[in-house]
Order: C-alpha cells, then structure tokens, then sequence
C-alpha cells in the first residue's frame, strides 16, 4: 500500500513540476518583456526587439525533460520521510544551476544571442521559488493528513533493546514521517512495559498470531544481541506474512549507516567501515579539487589576507603566521598554518589550553578574525602541501587525540582521511567549544558517505554558515 502511494505521490511530483516550470515560462516572459520589472537597468529592451512567446517555447521546450532528469538525479522525486527540508530545497537550488548554466552554454555554442540572458535570470529564481512552495504545499498537505490518520505507515516491533529504543527515538522525534508503532512483541519484558508511549503487546512466540490478525505495512525487527538466535525463524514468519520487513541491528554503534558489502561466492561480508575515499580514483578527484580550489580561493582572498597580515603586524608582536602541530592523515603529524590571533605564550602552555570565553591571550584583532574565521585562511597553503584538504575533518592537537580517543568511541575513525579547512560537523553547527561526540558522528558519516558532490554541497553552505563562529573565543 505504502509502495503504491509512493509512486503515486511521484507521479503527481512529476505532473506538478511540469506544471510549475510552464508556469514559471509564462510568469517570466511577462515579468521579463511586459511588467515594470522589464524597465529596470540591467532588464530593459525596447518593445518590438525581443522574440514572441512561440520561439521562446520551441526554443526552450528542451528545458521540461532537462529539468525532469536533474530532478530526478538529485533524488526529488524520493519517498520524503526522513528527509531534511532545507537539503530538499538545496537540491532544487542546484538542479534549476545546472539545467540553466547547460541551456546557457548551449546556446552560446549555437550563438543563438537573441535568446535573453535576463530572461534565463528571472526564469531561474522564479522556477526555484514556485517549485520550492509547491514542495513545501504538498509536504504540509501530507502532514495535516497524516495527523488526521491518513497516509500513515503501521509498524510492528519484534524485540525490545537499545535498537528499538534508537529507532522509537527517532520516530517520535520526527511526526512528520507519519510511522504508527503498534507496539513491541519481546520475551524478556513484561506485557504492558511502555517506552514512550510504544507497549510491549505480547511475546516472540506469539509473533505469527499477532500477524494473521494485524494489518501492517512495515515489521521492524529489533531483537537484542543476545536473542540472535532467533533471528532465522522470526524472519521466516515475517516473510510468509508477505509484510515488508526491516532489521535494525543491536550493534548499530559499530557497523556504518551505510555498510559496504562483499560477495564471496553467495557469502555476504560486511566491511566494518566503507571509506569511499580509499579508492584512489576518488583521491585523485578530491586531490585534483583541493589544488585547483586552494588556488582560486588564495588568489579571492588575496587583498583581505595581506589587510590582516598588515594589522597583525601593527597591532601586536610576534610572526603574523602561527604554525600548531595536529594530527593529520594515518595518525601523521603536520604544521598547521593559521593567522595569529594571540599573545605569543610558552608553547607548553599552548599545548594543553583551550581558548576560553573573554580570553586575555586573544589579541583585539583576533578576536574578529576567530569570529570570522579568516585566521583560517593560511590553511590553504596546507591544501596545496597535501596535509590538508579543503573538506574534512578538523584536526586536532596531539594532546587532545591522546585524551579523546580513550574517552570516545570511534574517535580515531577520522584520521582515515585527511583533515579539512571546513566540513560536515562544521556546517551543522560543531565547531569550537560544542560536543566532541556529535562533531565525530558527523565527521564519520562524511567519511562513510563522501562523495563529490558532498564536497561541493559543505562548501557551498559554508558560504552562508561555515564562516561566523559564535563558539570561537
């Protein structure tokens, strides 16, 4: 049932989105040629020297299916729970960039320049904003149904343990997938035990009984560790139901969110932990952005890093380059580069400090330049070293990895890949004096699930959420 909905729900996605880039098509034209917008300096053309609406249609009829595939490829038309609104709203941002920077090459290769570029302009924002309401319009439309019981997806649970509680977690945190747990079969709790509202309805045994006489769309299977043993038959049961089932480990802590698999001969392997960036066609691409990037980025920021170099110089002694030692790649110790913003101190004391809120070591222009992250800007001559990359995770000093990676678990993990400039754990919020256990869940799931265009998507957002530190002293 589930199923079905979902590539009905699809279908209408496609239908609308037809339907909101003709929209747009028209809406532009009007604003472009025939509204008070089309008076503006960068917009005017005189009347009579533009083409009539048909040559713009058949000229830009390519725009619908162009627009449909990179929809599709930047997964929009997706099953939408668990899904993050702001990360839908970048992939439509980036889909209508690449559609309209494509069309606009093709076009010039075709030195068709009657075609106008303010109309692509407009036509561009005006597409992303109707196609983002209508988005956001059918996602409310669903969450007021799924409040009033419609369209919701009804779950059974088998076995009570740390899984289960994770997985009733995030259900409940997030109404808005519209899940209904029933409630849980195990053995070892007592009947009517309730963890946020979800009872334990009855035992394992019982679980073929509890299937003949439910209607489900979904069984979660989420037995203990130490009831595997019973794994084989319960997935027999469930799949003579016919239900769709999920398993949810016990041991989720230690297998990755996306678990690399091998076939040996019919027998399935699961790799412990899949590091994309171990292939070295992949290294190679993120190595060949790292150098090409630094080198752009040095030569943008320039003028405003000889402006901090001059200030530093004149407002306080000492090199106007501090270098630090972290910890880099396989565990390897690097100098790291930064603008610096303190009072030069016994390096002993460096070592072991945090900089603290109201810090008297901080000098009047570094207390701007750590805000703004601009002391950070010297890194790039690391990214073109080789020590560092411009996305990745933030090295640490030696005497913290000492100290952190015998108090959190996985915290190792990240020296699997080269540390970087920003990264996942930044964006999101992890910078500074905030949780180092959530900054290492977040920097494991960059590693497990990097790809370019990851890349791409952290450095883009760092634009609008990386540079202002509020937790930087």
């Amino acid at each position: 049932m589930i199923k079905d909905n979902q590539k009905m729900l699809n279908r209408i996605h496609v239908l609308l989105d037809v339907c909101v880039i003709v929209i747009a098509f028209l809406l532009t034209y009007y604003l472009r040629f025939y509204s008070p917008l089309a008076n503006l300096p960068l917009l005017k053309a005189e009347k009579g020297t533009f083409y009539a609406l048909d040559v713009y249609v058949r000229r830009s009829i390519i725009l619908i299916p162009l627009f449909l595939f990179m929809y599709y490829y930047a997964k929009l038309y997706t099953p939408k729970r668990g899904k993050r609104k702001w990360l839908e709203i970048f992939h439509i941002i980036l889909a209508n960039t690449i559609v309209i920077a494509f069309f606009s090459a093709t076009l010039y290769i075709q030195k068709e320049f009657h075609i106008s570029r303010g109309f692509l302009g407009v036509f561009y924002i005006t597409n992303i904003i109707l196609c983002t309401t209508a988005r956001m319009t059918v996602t409310y439309i669903l969450r007021a149904a799924r409040k009033r019981g419609y369209n919701l997806k009804h779950v059974l649970m088998v076995g009570y343990s740390r899984a289960a509680e994770a997985y009733i977690d995030r259900i409940f945190a997030n109404p808005q997938w519209g899940y209904y747990i029933h409630g849980i079969l195990d053995d070892s709790m007592e009947v009517g035990t309730i963890y946020k509202k979800v009872p334990v309805i009855g035992t394992i045994s019982g679980l073929d009984a509890f299937l003949s006489k439910m209607t489900l769309d979904e069984i979660t299977i989420t037995i203990s560790i130490n009831e595997y043993e019973k794994l084989e038959n319960i997935v027999a049961i469930c799949e003579k139901s016919g239900v769709h089932t999920k398993f949810i480990p016990d041991y989720h802590n230690f297998i990755p969110t996306k678990p690399y698999t091998e076939d040996i001969y019919g027998l399935p392997v699961i790799n412990i932990r899949n590091v994309p960036l171990s292939n070295t066609y992949n290294r190679l691409l993120k190595r060949s952005v790292d150098i090409f990037g630094a080198l752009f980025a040095l030569v943008l920021f320039s003028v405003p890093m000889l402006l901090v170099a001059f200030l530093i110089k004149l407002t306080s002694k000492g090199p106007i380059i501090f270098s630090q030692i972290r910890i880099g790649k396989n565990n390897k110790e690097f100098k790291m580069y930064k603008f610096r913003s303190m009072e030069l101190q016994p390096e002993n004391d460096e070592k072991k400090a945090w900089t603290t809120s109201g810090d008297p070591r901080v000098t009047g222009i570094g207390k701007f330049i750590r805000k703004t992250s601009i002391d950070e800007l010297p890194q790039l001559f690391n990214v073109l070293k080789g020590d560092m990359s411009l996305v990745g995770p933030r090295p640490e000093r030696p005497f913290f990895v000492e100290k952190f990676k015998e108090e959190i678990p996985r915290y190792m993990i990240k020296h699997q890949v080269s540390p970087g400039l920003t990264g996942w754990a930044q964006i999101n919020g992890y910078r500074g004096d905030t949780s180092i256990r959530k900054r290492i869940d977040h920097d494991i799931y960059y590693i497990e699930n990097w790809t370019l265009s990851l890349d791409i998507k952290i450095l883009f957002l760092t634009i609008f959420k990386g540079f202002i530190n509020k937790n930087a002293y």
